[in-house]
């Protein structure tokens, strides 16, 4: 008897409703979530979820948009067993909510405190891809990096993947608009490929414009199961083991 697809939600942020989200997401199959800090304050509150739900692991950064509050406070977190990965952090320069002399800075902090750690390291990288390119070759990158929402094109994905690092992809890829992303997924290696919401942002169609949820990611996968010609099963299998293996501390696939 076949079983139904089991999903990790590898980069949501479940905010107050985490139990509520958390119940929905488990009626459509998604068995674990990791909860995405970007300042102190989520940082704090993905920790505190990860402690309440035996099925949440946490992350500990500083998002580009809040570089330039600084570090200060996060290092010391991310001694908690529940913290998986440092990030999210990178470079953001569509909106440019920091100076982007402080996001590369506190970009450099944070892949050095992966470094130190040991930890797998969580990227955000929005019109910024060469200096993210840039930045990560000139501290080292991490043995385990995600590009969290990926973004961009067959290109882009190529000098990811060339770096070692795993392609994460939300709701984005559904939109008819976003081609190259939709390309980007069909030609990413199969061990490479993770899935995300982003929630509670990016819904993926049909449920675009509503707030996002962690149930929904498994619509992303059937969107990249549909654009790679394969099946919804094979999709969830493969990124069920490669977010273990990205997250080592998730423990066995």
């Amino acid at each position: 008897m076949d079983t139904a697809p089991r999903w990790i939600d590898n980069h949501c942020h479940l905010g107050e409703d985490a139990a509520d989200a958390i119940a929905a997401a488990n009626q459509a199959g998604v068995q674990k979530f990791i909860d995405v800090g970007c300042d102190l304050a989520t940082s704090l509150a993905s920790i505190e979820h990860a402690a309440a739900f035996d099925q949440v692991s946490a992350t500990v950064g500083l998002h580009p948009h809040e570089a330039r509050h600084g570090v200060g406070g996060l290092e010391p977190l991310l001694a908690d067993p529940n913290v998986i990965a440092v990030g999210e952090c990178g470079l953001d320069y569509h909106y440019d909510h920091s100076p982007r002399d402080a996001q590369r800075s506190m970009f450099a902090t944070q892949i050095a405190l992966a470094h130190t750690h040991g930890l797998p390291l969580v990227i955000h990288t929005r019109d910024a891809w060469q200096e993210t390119f840039d930045i990560l070759d000139g501290e080292g990158v991490p043995e385990r990096t995600i590009f969290h929402c990926f973004t961009g094109g067959p290109d882009e994905a190529a000098q990811c993947i060339d770096r070692g690092g795993f392609l994460s992809f939300s709701g984005i890829v559904s939109f008819k608009s976003a081609t190259n992303v939709q390309q980007a997924a069909t030609m990413c290696p199969l061990d490479k490929l993770l899935v995300e919401t982003d929630s509670p942002y990016l819904a993926p169609v049909p449920h675009r414009g509503k707030p996002n949820q962690p149930a929904w990611v498994s619509v992303v996968g059937q969107v990249i199961a549909t654009l790679r010609n394969t099946t919804v099963t094979e999709i969830a299998d493969a990124t069920w083991r490669n977010t273990h293996r990205a997250y080592p501390a998730l423990g066995p696939a």
